[in-house]
Order: structure tokens, then sequence, then C-alpha cells
């Protein structure tokens, strides 16, 4: 779910109003006072696919949502850092490990919940891992390990199985469709 919308201007205090700006084609939040629109974008999540002898990394969840399910290291992009730097950050936060980090294999728009979710390659360098505050264990899987039904998020699912299709070359972009297929 995207974050609920604000209520109050940001700028002078004002309750805010939904209209469409001048020049503009959608509803925003504007404030009839001072006439300061308040965008609502999509939140980067960045995560990271990490990979030691063969062996992908996953993190169980100590938090919600999705609490006791698996997950690759990701997590909510900050400001005044890069995509690969979150990357980093997240792995090390969640698993406790540092990594080596590859190229970025897959972007999955999320519109739903208002997210956009990108996804490096990345390889575990001295195989150490452990869990972080946000997790309640760590393993390295083998692909035919990976506990596919107990991955917490459905860009996570995508991700992964972007990562291990050998087929698969370069960039993807994916998308988790508004509403379930019938």
């Amino acid at each position: 779910m995207p974050p609920p919308p604000h209520k109050f201007c940001g700028q002078c205090g004002a309750p805010l109003k939904r209209r469409v700006p001048s020049g503009e084609d959608r509803e925003r939040e504007v404030c009839p006072v001072c006439n300061f629109v308040h965008y609502r974008n999509p939140i980067p999540v960045v995560g990271c696919v990490a990979e030691h002898e063969g062996r992908i990394l996953l993190c169980r969840r100590a938090i919600d949502p999705r609490l006791g399910y698996w997950t690759v290291p990701a997590g909510f992009m900050e400001l005044n850092e890069t995509l690969g730097e979150a990357a980093l950050r997240e792995t090390r936060e969640e698993a406790c490990a540092e990594v080596r980090l590859g190229e970025l294999f897959s972007i999955v728009d999320l519109p739903r919940g208002g997210q956009v979710h990108f996804f490096f390659r990345g390889e575990l360098l001295d195989g150490k891992c452990a869990a972080g505050p946000e997790s309640l264990e760590v393993g390295l899987f083998a692909p035919g390990e990976i506990p596919f039904e107990e991955i917490a998020f459905q860009s996570g699912i995508i991700a992964l199985r972007r990562y291990l299709d050998a087929e698969s070359k370069g960039l993807s972009l994916d998308a988790v469709p508004l509403r379930p297929p019938n």
C-alpha cells in the first residue's frame, strides 16, 4: 500500500485539498493558502541477490510486513546515497555481509504499493553472514533449495527467478500487476 495522503501543507500548515493544478492532468494534494503542490512519487527499494560458491544469500524477516518469510537483502533507499550504496548498506544491515556489487539486473514496478524495486547482482566476499537486527536468521541456498513458497514479496520472487535464469542477459523490467490474474 502506498503511504497515506498528506493532510497538512508542509510549507504553511494549512489543510490540503485535492484538485488538478493548472497545467497538470491529475489530482494532487494542493495547499489552498500558499498553492504549494505536494507530489507523491514512488519510493525506491534496493536489494542485492548475493551469491557465494553457487549459493544465494537469503534472510528470514524479523519485522513486519511478512514477518518470518524469506527475502533477499533489500530495503528503502536513503537520501544522499546511490542505488549501489543502498544495496550494499541493506546487505550489511540485514545479513552482516560484505559483497562486491555487480550489475543492476532487475527493476520491478509495484504501482499499487507506490514503489519501484531495483536489484543488483552481488558476490559475497568471504562467505560470512549473520542475522542483523531485521533478520531472524540468514542462510545460503543452492538454487534448488530456495523456498519460493516462503519468499516474502513478489518482487523478490521475480528477482530470484531472473537471477537464476541462465538465458536472461542484461537488465529486465517487470511489473507486479495492479490486480492478481484471474
